[in-house]
C-alpha cells in the first residue's frame, strides 16, 4: 500500500479516437508543472496517478495541480492490489471524525470483481457501520464522502477528499494565440478563460512613454507572469506605440481617436502573429462596458484583420470578471494606479457608433502601413514565466 495522488480530467472522455492525443499533451504539461518535484507521473484507464514523491511535498504539488487546465480534481489516494479484504481494511480504516453520516461511491473499472459498483457500495457501508455505530448513511447530503475505485491495472484507490482544479482542455490542444494585455482587469481575465479551452498565448502590451510610465510597464510583466501560473510561458511583445498616439492625435478627428488606435492595434497584433505562427487575437472587452466596446466599434476594429478575434469576457459583467480576476491573483496587480496608453489623449466625447467608411477616410491622414512596421521592427520581447 501507498500514497498517491490520483488526477481527474472531465472533458477529455469525449473526445473519441482523438482522445489519446489530449491525455498525451496533458500529462506533458502536469509533468511541467511537477518539474522541480521527484515523482513519477502514469496513466491508467481514464486516471493519470503521481506516485514515488516526498509526501512532505504533497500539500505544494496539489497547489500546483490544482493550476493545470484539463484536470477537474486530484485526490489524496491510497493505492493497493485489488482483494475485497484489503478494500474491507482500508475503508474501515478510514476516520470519519466528528461526522454523523456518510457515504460510499464505489466505480468497478474491473468487471472480472465479483461484485458491481452498487453492491460493493452497499458492501463497505455495512462494514463503517458495524465500526463505527455512531454513524449513518446518508445518499444525499452526507457529511463525509468516502471513494472506491477499483481500476484495470489491478490496483484500488481509496480516498476521501477531492481537490478541485482548473477544468477546461490541456493547454496547447486548441492552438496558439495572441492576447492584447493591458493594465486593466479584463485582459488577464480573458487570456485565462481562453487558456482554458486550451490555447496556448504570446501576449502584447502597448506602451506611450513618456506619457506612460515605467510602473505601468512593469506591471504588465508582472501581470503575465501571474497568468503565467496557468497559461504556461508566454512571450510578452512590448510595442511602443507614442509615435502612433501622436501622429492620431495631430491628423484625426477627436472622437474617432480610440477606435482608429483599436485599429491600429489589431493591425500589429496581426502582423506579430503572421510572424509568430499564432492562430488568433484575444482581448479583454466587453460588450457595453466602454464606448470602444459596443457592437458597432468591434465591428469597426475587427474589419482590419483577417484573423479570427476572441472575445472571451464579451457577456460578462464587470463584477464576474472581477470575481475571476481575484480567484486568479490578478486583481490586486491590475488595480494598482498606474495608467496605460488608451488613457493618453483620451478624447471628452469618443464616439460609440463609428462606421467603417469614417474610420477609413480619417485613416487617409496616416500612413498606416509605414506607422505598423515600424513599431513591429522595434517591439521588445520578453519570455515570461512564474517558476
Amino acid at each position: 500500500m501507498k500514497k498517491v495522488l490520483l488526477l481527474k480530467f472531465g472533458e477529455l472522455f469525449l473526445k473519441g479516437k482523438n482522445r489519446h492525443d489530449f491525455i498525451k499533451l496533458l500529462m506533458s504539461n502536469i509533468r511541467k508543472k511537477l518539474n522541480d518535484f521527484d515523482c513519477l507521473v502514469t496513466e491508467t484507464q481514464g486516471r493519470i496517478v503521481v506516485e514515488n514523491y516526498d509526501l512532505e511535498s504533497e500539500d505544494e504539488m496539489i497547489s500546483k495541480l490544482q493550476e493545470v487546465f484539463g484536470l477537474i480534481a486530484v485526490a489524496d489516494a491510497v493505492e493497493f492490489e485489488t482483494s475485497l479484504s484489503e478494500i474491507e481494511k482500508v475503508v474501515g480504516d478510514v476516520d470519519f471524525g466528528l461526522v454523523s453520516s456518510f457515504k460510499i461511491e464505489a466505480k468497478r473499472a474491473d468487471k472480472k470483481f465479483p461484485m458491481n459498483s452498487m453492491e460493493l457500495a452497499a458492501h463497505l457501508g455495512g462494514v463503517v457501520l458495524d465500526k463505527n455505530s455512531n454513524l449513518k448513511v446518508d445518499l444525499y447530503n452526507p457529511e463525509k464522502m468516502v471513494y472506491v475505485e477499483i481500476r484495470t491495472n489491478g490496483k484500488t484507490y481509496v480516498y476521501d477528499k477531492l481537490t478541485s482544479c482548473a477544468g477546461g482542455l490541456p493547454l496547447g490542444s486548441a492552438g496558439k494565440g495572441l492576447l492584447l494585455l493591458s493594465g486593466g482587469i479584463d485582459s488577464p481575465v480573458a487570456g485565462y478563460l481562453i487558456a482554458k479551452r486550451g490555447l496556448k498565448l504570446e501576449a502584447v502590451h502597448f506602451h506611450s512613454y513618456p506619457y506612460t510610465s515605467v510602473q505601468a510597464k512593469e506591471k504588465v510583466i508582472e501581470l503575465a507572469k501571474e497568468i503565467s501560473a496557468y497559461c504556461g510561458e508566454i512571450k510578452l511583445h512590448i510595442v511602443s506605440f507614442t509615435e502612433i498616439q501622436e501622429q492620431i492625435h495631430r491628423n484625426c478627428d477627436s472622437e474617432y481617436m480610440i477606435t482608429i488606435m483599436r485599429r491600429i492595434m489589431m493591425r500589429i497584433a496581426q502582423k506579430i502573429c503572421e510572424q509568430n505562427d499564432l492562430g488568433a487575437i484575444v482581448t479583454g472587452e466587453s460588450l457595453g462596458q466602454v464606448a470602444s466596446q459596443t457592437m458597432q466599434s468591434m465591428n469597426v476594429t475587427n474589419s482590419v484583420v483577417s484573423l479570427p478575434v476572441f472575445r472571451p469576457v464579451i457577456a460578462f459583467d464587470k463584477e464576474d470578471i472581477m470575481a475571476i480576476a481575484k480567484k486568479i491573483k490578478t486583481y490586486e496587480t491590475s488595480i494598482l494606479p498606474y495608467e496605460d496608453c488608451c488613457t493618453v489623449f483620451l478624447p471628452k466625447n469618443p464616439v460609440i457608433r463609428p462606421t467603417i467608411k469614417r474610420a477609413e477616410f480619417l485613416e487617409k491622414n496616416l500612413d498606416i502601413e509605414s506607422l505598423v512596421d515600424e513599431a513591429v521592427a522595434n517591439e521588445e520581447v520578453l519570455t515570461i514565466n512564474c517558476y
